[in-house]
């Protein structure tokens, strides 16, 4: 392959998506991966892909609603250019509404939905769910939204890895030198390395455990309880997560914060009680300082750019991380919200 036009430095789902659009936009792109691909939280197991609430619009939450939007093309593209499944499915997500106070917000909601989803996708407040497949709820009432989707994050970031290839993209390992236009994409360590460079906190690590089992229920919503995210896998596998953790020691190690999330998953969904577990895993999610996705041009580095910072939702703003990305990097068109930018973990 002749001299890249762009090098991306990382190879988790946000580089992945950057370099596939820039890619289909006809520049020449390089990946360098100095592990694996997918080693940091791109190689997790949980993957839900969940909206914000609908109410308090704002241009995060119109940004994540276009992506999810997006992701309907994004991930069966990426399958029929790989050959392999992203394990991408919208199935949609039910909550147990807890109480009255809880009821009369989510019917609010599902009036909000109604606005600011554009009828792409619908939240409402039913009583019709699964005999088998829905947490208790205190109320009677669900939330049965249809924009959640949920992936398999390292079957996700697979696929897109060998359709980066299969349309022309390189793929190198280790120490190779990046060359021509450069975008860091380096998740947690990336985010404390500048974060030292300039002196200041601009983003950390938050560490996750999430547990897999072996279950069937691959034509069944996700679901969400006691603050837990219960995913079907197209594998026939369940994952559950996960844990929120500011500080810790060992960033793969899991412990008894992940038997606490199997128990309340079981007391959620009794029918999880004898799968068995297939793996427990733990990893550090990349979170900026401002909570939002760290998008732009590069505060250090002068014709250079970053986007990272995904944290839990970077699986659901990757197919429209890639779009903003390659708008910025090769027609020099600004289309990134504000709170993105560099300069919103730098206040």
């Amino acid at each position: 392959m002749s001299t890249p036009d762009i090098t991306v430095l990382g190879g988790g789902i946000f580089g992945l998506s950057v370099a596939w659009a820039c890619l289909g936009r006809g520049a020449r792109v390089r990946v360098i991966e100095t592990r694996a691909i997918g080693a940091g939280a791109s190689g997790g197991i949980v993957g839900a892909l969940a909206p914000h609430t609908p109410e308090n619009w704002n241009d995060k939450k119109q940004f994540q609603l276009d992506s999810l939007i997006s992701a309907r093309t994004f991930w069966p593209e990426v399958e029929d250019a790989s050959g392999l499944p992203s394990g991408y499915v919208q199935n949609g997500r039910l909550q147990p509404v807890p109480d009255e106070r809880a009821l009369a917000l989510a019917n609010d909601r599902a009036r909000g939905a109604q606005e600011l989803w554009q009828g792409k996708a619908a939240w409402t407040v039913t009583k019709d769910v699964p005999d088998t497949w829905a947490p208790p709820s205190p109320t009677g009432w669900w939330i049965h939204d249809t924009l959640s989707a949920h992936i398999h994050p390292r079957h996700a970031v697979a696929a897109l890895a060998q359709a980066f290839e299969s349309k022309g993209g390189e793929l190198a390992f280790g120490d190779a030198s990046p060359q021509g236009i450069i975008v860091h994409v380096t998740g947690y360590e990336g985010l404390l390395e500048l974060s030292r460079k300039m002196d200041q906190p601009i983003g950390n690590g938050i560490k996750g455990q999430a547990i897999l089992l072996e279950y069937d229920a691959r034509t069944k919503p996700q679901l969400y309880a006691d603050s837990l995210h219960i995913v079907p896998h197209h594998d026939g596998t369940v994952a559950i997560g996960s844990t929120s953790e500011r500080d810790f020691e060992t960033p793969d190690r899991t412990d008894a914060q992940l038997d606490d999330v199997h128990t309340r998953a079981v007391k959620a969904l009794p029918e999880l009680a004898q799968a068995r577990i297939l793996e427990r895993w733990a990893g550090v999610r990349p979170r900026a300082k401002s909570r939002a996705p760290m998008l732009g041009h590069h505060p250090l580095n002068e014709g250079q750019f970053i986007a990272n910072g995904g944290f839990k939702i970077g699986f659901g703003m990757a197919p429209k991380v890639g779009q903003v990305m390659a708008d910025l990097i090769l027609e020099g068109r600004d289309t990134i919200p504000d709170s993105f930018k560099p300069a919103a973990s730098l206040r």
